[in-house]
């Protein structure tokens, strides 16, 4: 596996690999969710990239930057095992060249502002930001994303389609411990307690689901697990049920949807989902 680190070592290396390229971008802390992103990107290209960057724009000025996980030796290790070709460990000055005051920002309005984004403001255009000069630095075929982060990919890949960017976005499902638990490079917060807990909120949407397939009202079935969630011990941001192309709110006669959550516990924030149809 090639380690890139520079825009020159990018450069050389991009003009060398074919067209089909595969990108998984992440930002560290690799866990067995990336690996299956990994996985997904090996088998469908000849040149598999993962990028590994820890994007100060997307963190508040009260969240977890400094504290997020950074294990470079680690992760390259599992890159590697999972047989990706490269992996770019890009400066922040490879990303943002000018500096992050500076640098042209990427925003997607309305749906940035709705859910995650009205509890995390500017975080989505951070994302929105470091994806596209990625995108435009590999320039890759397709373009590997979890649902986990469900706001997260379709904020991406409306982003990718207004600017007619030649690059797909594919989601691929969320990755659970046998509880539940949605794997999560912050779930390493979580007190032996907490983690005891935690799987209540996918159990919480599941059973919010089940109520909107059985005809409960929606925004019933979003109080009630908001409840349930403050029960175990929870304090949740929000639960929504939206639909699930464009986590629009949802009419009579839409049968897609998915119902989304962020709760915090303790000090750590999980998000979840759980698409469904009714």
């Amino acid at each position: 596996m090639i380690t890139i680190r520079t825009l020159a070592e990018l450069v050389t290396q991009r003009a060398s690999w074919p067209e089909d390229i595969g990108f998984v971008p992440t930002m560290g802390g690799l866990h067995e969710g990336h690996m299956a992103l990994i996985r997904r990107a090996r088998g469908d290209h000849e040149v598999v990239v993962a990028s590994v960057y820890v994007n100060p724009l997307q963190f508040g000025p009260q969240e977890d930057f400094a504290a997020y996980p950074r294990t470079e030796d680690a992760d390259c290790a599992k890159l590697a095992q999972a047989s990706a070709d490269a992996v770019l460990l890009p400066s922040d000055a490879v990303i943002y060249p000018r500096g992050r005051e500076r640098q042209t920002q990427v925003h997607v309005p309305g749906l940035s502002e709705d859910l995650c984004g009205r509890h995390r403001p500017g975080h989505f255009a951070g994302v929105t930001t470091v994806v596209a000069r990625l995108l435009g630095l590999v320039r890759p075929r397709v373009c590997y994303m979890g649902k986990k982060d469900y706001q997260q990919w379709r904020i991406v890949t409306r982003m990718v389609e207004d600017l007619g960017l030649a690059t797909a976005i594919v989601g691929v499902d969320t990755v659970r411990e046998n509880d539940g638990l949605a794997l999560s490079t912050r779930n390493t917060y979580l007190t032996p307690a907490e983690r005891s807990r935690a799987p209540g909120l996918y159990e919480t949407l599941t059973e919010g689901a089940g109520q909107v397939v059985a005809g409960a009202a929606l925004t019933d079935v979003e109080a009630a697990c908001r409840e349930r969630l403050k029960a175990l011990g929870f304090a949740p941001d929000y639960v929504a049920v939206r639909c699930a192309d464009d986590l629009s709110v949802p009419s009579a006669t839409d049968s897609d949807l998915v119902i989304l959550a962020a709760a915090r516990l303790g000090r750590t924030r999980l998000i979840d989902n759980r698409e469904f149809r009714r």
